[in-house]
């Protein structure tokens, strides 16, 4: 089993750090320049010697360099690499460019999870995305079938694809809720949260078991009508947020046959007038 050495003390590489030590690997030691992720790594990785990164390199087999994005190649390229070692970085933008030219064999492994640093984590339902070498996929599917997670494989110059479709479907979630919520305080409802709660969890469920064709709501029924009051009732962001979804949502719904031309037509022009600054009727 291999030696895992880890490069920072951040709330993914700390994480990753426990759940692979759980899971048996070896950790051998980790590097930690600020108070908080040593404080970070007495508290989820306790046994874990906090070592300076050549000698946390020197003791590791495969070296996990979690640090910032920004910051992967001029830390990776300081490391004392050989060409027995494999060095793995956690980024889901980037594949093996800020690895390219290291004596290691680069591995980029992105876990797409939010990490709060808090506590240990449950890895059972991730889905790692990797790309790499065919001379790492052995020790990486390896790794990640260890921690009870699943991998995936993401060509190198596919991966900022497959990074916008994470942080368009997570990132931008959030935001479309906070203006959901600002909408429904503004309707006088104290509580949104609960009011959302139960049609979001059923609504999210249906849509990662169906995809697009657990849509409801008026789009899907043909309702221009209750779009078009909508968009007069909505105002500034959030309002041209609708209105560039409520398209997406016809291209959809016209895609798989619910939505015949005519009311398609319809919606477009209701959605038109609300583009051009005319009042929507």
């Amino acid at each position: 089993m291999e030696r895992i050495g880890l490069i920072g003390a951040g709330r993914a590489g700390t994480a990753l750090g426990a759940a692979m030590a759980a899971a048996g690997y070896p950790l051998v030691g980790v590097s930690a320049r600020s108070s908080a992720s040593r404080d970070r790594a007495a508290r989820l990785i306790p046994h874990v010697p906090v070592l300076s990164p050549d000698e946390v390199t020197g003791r590791a087999d495969v070296v996990l360099v979690a640090v910032p994005d920004a910051a992967i190649t001029a830390v990776a390229h300081a490391l004392p690499l050989t060409t027995e070692q494999y060095v793995v970085h956690l980024s889901g933008a980037h594949g093996l460019a800020p690895l390219q030219g290291l004596q290691a064999t680069p591995v980029a492994l992105h876990p797409p999870m939010t990490f709060t640093g808090a506590d240990a984590v449950e890895l059972q339902d991730v889905v790692f995305t990797a790309t790499a070498p065919d001379a790492a996929r052995e020790v990486v599917e390896r790794l990640v079938k260890a921690l009870g997670a699943q991998v995936q494989w993401v060509a190198d110059e596919e991966r900022a694809r497959y990074h916008a479709g994470v942080v368009h479907a997570a990132n931008h979630l959030t935001t479309l809720l906070s203006q959901a919520f600002a909408v429904l305080r503004e309707a006088g409802v104290t509580d949104p949260s609960a009011t959302l709660r139960p049609l979001l969890t059923a609504t999210l469920d249906n849509t990662l078991r169906s995809g697009h064709h657990a849509l409801t709501g008026p789009i899907a029924r043909g309702d221009v009508d209750t779009v078009a009051a909508h968009l007069a009732g909505l105002h500034g962001r959030t309002a041209s947020t609708y209105a560039e979804l409520a398209r997406a949502t016809v291209d959809l719904v016209v895609a798989d046959g619910r939505l015949d031309a005519g009311t398609a037509a319809r919606f477009g022009e209701v959605l038109e007038r609300y583009r051009t600054g005319e009042a929507p009727r």
